[in-house]
């Protein structure tokens, strides 16, 4: 027979777990998480499942961004002009964004073209890459004021560059998953405009096979910072961390000079990397 104290404790149990859930989910309303469906957190808040797509859009013509754009969780892919998905330079994009521009709740289908590119500061929020293809976005803004966003969101089938940092400024990507990739963030090496950039890899889970985080150019004083980064399927360490190389604006192919923290570009310790 269940005591009138066991039902009291019963009840406070049930109570506390409405509260956390309640918690849960308006910190999920707060980071945009909430709307994608079938997506899981880890204890360490990353997601570890891809949402469903709520119906899809063929995209013949690059689709221009101002202000905000909430694309619902559909799926957009390239037809006709936007419908290769090769790594050939030069691609158009499914979206561009201008100055301020915010893009979320999107997924990127396959053929996905040259993905999105920001003209100017942009916030990707929530936004899904199912099978990259030149490179996932591209970010271009001339301002050393400009700040790139992305949060939330995740890209695989990447063979090279997920993120292109072209332009001035800073891009901070958190809460982003990556797997089988090329290189997660590369800054560009060989543009023919060239600029001091900082990049911000935060929160972000990374799942082999991948070839590299971050990639720099020292000579440009550019610099990365690496915080709480979750490495799965490479216990060996094969992934570079933070790769460091000479840039140039002559086309060339750029040099790499070292790999890893050095204090003063790539910026982060051992204890900032995990492998599980």
């Amino acid at each position: 027979m269940t005591s009138r104290a066991d039902l009291r404790k019963g009840r406070r149990r049930r109570l506390t777990g409405r509260r956390t859930l309640g918690a849960l989910t308006a910190a999920l309303a707060l980071t945009g998480a909430g709307i994608a469906t079938n997506v899981l957190l880890s204890p360490a808040g990353a997601a570890t499942a891809w949402p469903e797509a709520r119906g899809e859009q063929p995209v013949s013509k690059t689709i221009d961004v101002s202000g905000t754009r909430d694309g619902g969780l559909k799926r957009f892919y390239g037809t006709g002009d936007l419908g290769g998905d090769g790594q050939e330079e030069g691609q158009d994009p499914l979206f561009e964004l201008a100055d301020g521009a915010v893009l979320k709740n999107v997924i990127l289908g396959s053929p996905a073209a040259d993905g999105i590119h920001c003209q100017g500061s942009c916030t990707l929020q929530n936004v899904w890459w199912e099978d990259v293809g030149e490179d996932a976005a591209t970010f271009r803004g001339t301002s050393a004021g400009a700040t790139y966003t992305v949060h939330g969101g995740g890209a695989r089938k990447a063979d090279d560059k997920v993120f292109q940092l072209n332009g001035a400024g800073k891009l901070v990507v958190t809460k982003f998953q990556v797997s089988d990739f090329g290189k997660l963030v590369r800054s560009c090496g060989n543009c023919s405009k060239q600029y001091k950039r900082s990049i911000i890899v935060n929160d972000v889970d990374v799942t082999a096979p991948g070839t590299s985080i971050v990639g720099i150019n020292t000579n440009y004083g550019d610099t990365a910072a690496l915080r709480n980064i979750r490495v799965h399927g490479d216990r060996n360490k094969k992934i570079a961390t933070c790769d460091r190389f000479t840039g140039n604006n002559t086309g060339a192919e750029p040099v790499k000079t070292g790999s890893g923290p050095d204090g003063t570009h790539c910026r982060f310790t051992a204890s900032d990397i995990s492998y599980e």
